[in-house]
């Protein structure tokens, strides 16, 4: 790993709030991700499943979580299970945890080796009521692969047929919602380092530069600041490229006169940022960019204003779109006509505004968390309006990350350049 060591604490903390969440006599099993092959004998790079990161931290394949509190053996109500470090696999690919070093990174004092697992978990799945067992049911999920997590499910549920099954994800769901201040300390990590990434595109960014040149200097950036790497794939959208939400082509020139939406952000400690802004290529705003910028911008600050506990996303969602009518009214994209004729399922606003205002955000970009229930202290959103405008060829989106407190809630991005002002102050010494 790149990252200097996390507090094990972060991950001790999380095993307790789960086990607490666990019924009486239950055990649960977490598994890694698997290795996924490419072409040929290549694999993708190792991706570990998040929910076995969040409880311990622990990035190496063929790894596994098992905790059963209620274990009349004390030793074994968390257990760690690692596969037993290879001489010959080190000398291909590096190396792999010993005990000591996977105890110091999870807080877990016991390591079971891969191999002797089968005859412990027979006892243990023995001694239990019910079984906890881990599937992403992250409501993004697109992929219909049978990975670990259901072979593994399906494997348990023909061995041991009579035993109360349980879902995980319905605890993990709330619980990694809700960022505890070890975690933000993390991502605020991963914040300052994309703070620091913006900075320097302020500087880099002139007439004539590639978006992939820019895409260079942002993952120099992350690097050499000891970042994972990219939380997601950069979006470096010019000119009329930004109205593509998921731009990730990166191969244009940008012009003179044109804007440049970025959406990047960095991974420290597999916690993530998500940073947004939209600046002019030339280093100076046109009036119709300031304008559309500075009507992002207001409904951004609208956003934050009333993004506090209590509220839905989906109820925040409607009052945006409020919101948003106004403002789009004032800089004449919408007629009083578009607004008194809108289908209420496909309002006004949506033709220059189409997506989502803010989402999850954690170990995984699009973290776990609902939409439909009251926003609880301790969430963790981004806010990120965009205006899209096609028959203009610009698009700008403004987004931020904020952690939800008890009466309101504090932007983690509040020193990164946002206004007309301050980005314009910056590039002028490029």
């Amino acid at each position: 790993m790149k990252y200097l060591p996390l507090n094990p604490e972060i991950f001790i903390q999380n095993r307790k709030r789960f086990t607490a969440k666990m019924d009486k006599n239950s055990i649960a099993i977490f598994n890694s991700n698997d290795e996924l092959p490419m072409n040929g004998d290549a694999t993708y790079p190792f991706v570990q499943n998040a929910d076995l990161l969040w409880l311990s931290g622990i990035n190496q394949e063929n790894s596994m979580v098992i905790l059963f509190p209620d274990n009349p053996d004390p030793k074994y109500k968390e257990v760690l299970v690692l596969v037993k470090p290879d001489e010959l696999k080190e000398k291909w690919y590096g190396h792999q945890l010993r005990t000591k070093e996977a105890q110091e990174i999870s807080g877990i004092e016991t390591i079971v080796w891969l191999d002797a697992l089968d005859s412990l978990l027979q006892q243990w799945i023995h001694l239990a009521d019910t079984i906890y067992l881990n599937t992403n049911e992250n409501d993004r999920k697109a992929n219909l692969v049978p990975v670990r997590d259901y072979r593994f499910a399906a494997s348990m549920r023909d061995r041991y047929p009579l035993h109360n099954y349980k879902r995980s994800a319905k605890i993990l769901k709330d619980l990694r919602a809700i960022k505890t201040p070890l975690e933000i300390e993390v991502i605020q990590k991963a914040i300052d380092i994309t703070d620091n990434t913006f900075r320097r595109l302020l500087q880099f960014i002139k007439p004539g530069v590639m978006e992939y040149e820019i895409e260079a200097e942002i993952y120099h950036s992350f690097l050499s600041q000891r970042a994972t790497g990219p939380a997601y794939g950069n979006i470096l959208a010019s000119g009329d490229n930004a109205r593509v939400l998921h731009y990730v082509n990166n191969n244009q020139q940008c012009k003179d006169g044109d804007l440049i939406l970025m959406d990047f952000g960095a991974s420290y400690g597999n916690y993530n940022a998500d940073l947004t802004r939209t600046i002019p290529v030339n280093g100076k705003f046109g009036r119709r960019q300031k304008t559309i910028y500075n009507a992002c911008l207001q409904l951004h600050q609208y956003c934050a204003s009333i993004l506090k506990p209590g509220i839905s996303i989906n109820e925040y969602t409607d009052k945006v779109g409020d919101e948003a009518t106004t403002v789009f009214q004032k800089i004449g994209l919408l007629k009083k006509s578009d607004i008194k004729n809108e289908d209420p399922e496909n309002r006004a606003y949506r033709k220059y505004l189409y997506h989502g205002i803010s989402h999850h955000l954690g170990m995984d970009v699009h973290d776990l968390g609902t939409k439909n229930e009251p926003i609880k202290a301790g969430m963790l959103f981004t806010i990120e309006p965009g205006i899209y405008i096609e028959e203009e060829h610009i698009g700008v989106r403004i987004e931020n990350n904020y952690w939800i407190t008890k009466n309101g809630n504090k932007d983690l991005m509040k020193n990164i350049p946002i206004t007309v002002e301050e980005i314009e102050g910056m590039m002028k010494t490029n």
